[in-house]
This record gives C-alpha cells, structure tokens and sequence, in this order.
C-alpha cells in the first residue's frame, strides 16, 4: 500500500502543539478529542499511513496530567446507535472504552449523558456505570441550542446542567461518535468552573476537516460522505477570514457554536482568547502529507465507500433519502462514481458472466480476484478462498477443504438450526479450514495469509449477512455491497 502520510512527523509535531495549548491556560484545560481516539479507521483510510491509534500515543505522554471524559448523548442511547465500522450500540462503546483506557493505565473520570430529557434507557445505562464504580452525570436538553446564546450562558441553560467533578489539570473529553455533544460539555464546564472560581481553558483537537487543505480537496469531502448522518457541511471559516485575511475550513456545527464559545470566554476573561473556530483546533494533520496524489485518491475511494453504506443503510430504513442525495452531491463534488472502484466493476463482471451473486477483491498489489456463489458457499466466502490461494500461490483447482467436510456443517445449520440457506458463511469457512489445516499443509499455508488482506477493498454484488461482514471487518477488508438484491 503507497504511504501518503508521515505518522512520525504528525505525532512530533502534534504533541508540541498541544503541549503548548495546555500551557496558554491556567487551572484546568478541556481538550475535545474529535474523531476516534483508539481506532481512527477512517482517517487511516484517507491519510495511508496514519495510524488509528495516533491519538493515544500521543495522551498516553500526557496520561499523569489527563483524567478522560466520555459523551453519549441520550438520544443515541434511546434509539441504539450503531458504529458502522465496529457493529455495536454507542452504548456498548463507552463501556469498551472504559476497559481499553484502564488497560493503558489512563484514568477514566466520569461519563456524561447528554440531551437529556429523562429517557429510560439512558436512566438504565446510568445504572449500569454505577455498578462499575463509574461517575455519571446528566447535562440536559437545552431549548434555543446553540443560537440563544442569552439562555445557554444563564442557570436556565448551561446552569441545569450537572456538574462534572474532574480531579486533573487536561481533561479530555471524547465520546464514540460524533454528534455526541463534546463540545456541548467543554462550554458547560467552563461556565460552572467560572462560577466556582476555577480559570479553565477549551481547545479542540479535530482531525477533519484539514483547515488548511481547500475546501473540495477529496480528504475535507470524505469526511463529509462519513457524515451525512449528521448533515455536516464543510464550509470557509468566516471569522478566520474576518480576522487575518486567510482562508482555512471548518464545518458548519463549529462555525454556528463559536459565538456561543466567544461570549464565555468574554464572560469569564473579559476578552476570547480565539477569533476563529479555526483558532481553537490543534490539528497538525495537513502539514504531515508527504504525497497528495495518494490521499486524494483513498480519499475518492472512501467516497464511493461512504456512498453504499448510505445505500445499504436506505434499503434497511435506517436513513432517510436525503442521506443518499447528500452522498450522491459529495460523489459528483469529487467526480467520482460507483465504477471508479475496481472491485465494484469486477464483481458485477463476474455476476453477469457466471449469472449467480458475485464478488471480487482488490489486493494490496493491485490484483482483482473474483468469486461466485456456490452450492456450497456464498460470494463472500468463496472471493475470500479464492484470494488467500492466490496469495499463498495455490492453483485455483486445488481443494483446501474435502467436500465430505461441508456436508455434516451444513446438516447442522439447516436441520438443527434453523437456517434455510445450506452455503457456509465466511466464519465457517474459515473454522473449516482451520481442521484442515491440521493435516493439509496447503490449507496451513493458505490460513497463514489471511493477515495479508488488511486494507484490501472488496464489493459483494448481493446483501451481506451481518457475521460475513463481521468477519470481513476483523480482517481488515474494506467491503462493500449491494443490499438492494437478495
């Protein structure tokens, strides 16, 4: 895979910057964490060479300072929100969280539940934090959010809100999603701590959009196509623009909350330390691309990608149309298409001349491998067989797995469980294999490649049963697929 990002750089001159926010402040500094904090897929994605867990290494030089926040918004809670890349609840993230921070030795102070308005789940969610020993706290539904800025900044808006008790100098407040209200809990915090005496400070550390790439560049679009959920809009930083005459981007949520921002500031300094949302961020990210050509093209990639989550998403009735219109705009924005992706155009070939469901597999040299649905297996399982034989240099006719082997396991799933559908899914598959492998030294040759697949792009011209796209997931594999067809 072409490397267009200097993680090393990034990481040097991203702590430095932060180093240096911190010190700007006196008491307490809250640092909102955008993005993900373990696992930054998407920005790995669209920056080859930045690595998803860049964020933590950099805290984890800070950890004696740092104490951690999360967000969860009730609302998200209330309606189970999913991560797509990950395939579980905003809920079940916080507490994964909480387990993969104390793994590192970083201190986990409390959890925030915010826009609420007595929900029962999130009442129930709070139950389950409390027998964890962990804090929780309720910030509330504001009416007016955020342009009321007289009723926010007053005990009728931020004053309602509880007060998060935090024991160290840098909190860092981060949450599983965006949308969460992180930025939200930075501003109330500051109010309250202004009312007890406490000079604290916010920043914000936001990987996406870049401020200064242009605004159309392909890596500032992806970001907009892996949030149309929440109708993000990129857009020039006007008051960046006012104040120093210099272009840069932000987003729209940014751009609307930073009066709010500014006015407390001005209520507890009696001047803004920042004249732009520009200002607030701490994002190094555009100074660490070493080949634009190549992040601009993973970019592309991660558009089309984007597109047919949306798409699947529709067909489930898990969006409205006009998160597809909105993919559709980013995709004519980047001049892009659905056959700009390689495997989209070979598994739709491969359906068309085998007239069966169909998929292929890009590998990391550029090789497009194909496969079919079988009697046996389905198009996942068969693109993913066909793709670790070429890797491990096996013929296409050599049997990994006896045919007497499938029988007994597809028994099993359609006369004791349940299943009307006999083909092996990938996971069973691979448990196949896996006994073969104990005898058949072919077999244990081609197992030994499937970490060789990460980062490799595959489409599936059919709908994707949840535990085949898990797999594919936990392989690395970017898949997409075609939900529409059954």
């Amino acid at each position: 895979m072409e490397i267009g990002f200097d993680n090393q750089k990034y990481l040097a001159m991203q702590s430095e910057h932060i180093k240096e926010r911190i010190s700007q402040f006196g008491d307490k500094l809250y640092l909102e964490f955008g993005g993900k904090l373990f696992d930054d897929y998407h920005a790995s994605r669209v920056l080859p060479g930045f690595r998803p867990d860049s964020k933590l290494q950099m805290l984890l030089q800070l950890k004696d300072q740092a104490e951690i926040v999360i967000v969860i918004s009730a609302k998200d809670i209330q309606q189970n929100k999913v991560r797509a890349d990950l395939g579980i609840t905003y809920e079940e993230d916080v507490l994964r969280l909480i387990k993969e921070f104390k793994k590192v030795d970083l201190f986990v102070g409390s959890v925030v539940i915010t826009q609420y308005t007595g929900q029962t789940m999130a009442d129930s969610f709070k139950q389950k934090l409390k027998r964890r020993k962990i804090n929780c706290y309720y910030h509330y539904f504001i009416d007016g959010y955020p342009t009321n800025t007289e009723k926010i900044i007053s005990k009728d808006g931020f004053g309602k809100n509880e007060y998060i008790k935090t024991q160290r100098p840098l909190v860092v407040v981060t949450a599983p999603g965006p949308g969460s209200g992180k930025m939200a809990t930075c501003l109330s915090q500051l109010y309250h701590d202004h009312v007890r005496g406490i000079k604290a400070g916010y920043a914000k550390y936001e990987t996406f959009p870049v401020w200064n790439l242009p605004l159309n560049h392909p890596v500032n679009l992806a970001y907009e196509a892996a949030t149309a959920d929440l109708n993000d809009v990129n857009m020039i930083d006007p008051f960046h623009l006012e104040a120093y005459g210099k272009v840069t981007v932000n987003y729209n949520r940014d751009i609307e909350i930073f009066p709010v921002l500014r006015n407390i500031f001005e209520a507890i300094y009696g001047k803004s330390p920042y004249q732009s949302p520009t200002d607030m961020g701490v994002n190094m990210a555009g100074f660490c691309i070493q080949d634009d050509k190549t992040c601009q093209e993973a970019s592309r990639q991660e558009i089309i990608r984007r597109y047919f989550v949306t798409k699947t998403r529709f067909v489930k009735e898990e969006c409205e149309e006009s998160e597809i219109q909105k993919q559709e705009l980013v995709m004519k924005q980047a001049d892009v298409t659905e056959l700009d992706r390689r495997c989209v155009v070979a598994a739709r070939q491969k359906e068309k001349d085998t007239h069966s469901f169909s998929g292929a597999m890009e590998l990391q040299d550029g090789t497009i491998i194909t496969g079919r649905t079988t009697h046996f297996m389905g198009a996942c399982s068969s693109v993913l067989m066909n793709a670790i034989k070429y890797l491990a240099g096996i013929d296409d006719d050599v049997l990994l797995i006896e045919p007497e082997a499938f029988g007994p396991i597809q028994k099993l799933k359609t006369n004791y469980l349940g299943s009307k559908n006999p083909r092996l899914h990938t996971n069973e598959i691979l448990i196949a294999l896996s006994l073969s492998a104990q005898k058949n030294p072919q077999a244990k040759k081609a197992m030994s490649q499937l970490k060789q697949l990460r980062g490799t792009q595959a489409h599936i011209t059919c709908d994707v049963a949840h535990v085949d796209a898990s797999v594919y997931n936990s392989l690395g594999i970017q898949i997409t697929y075609e939900a529409e067809k059954h």
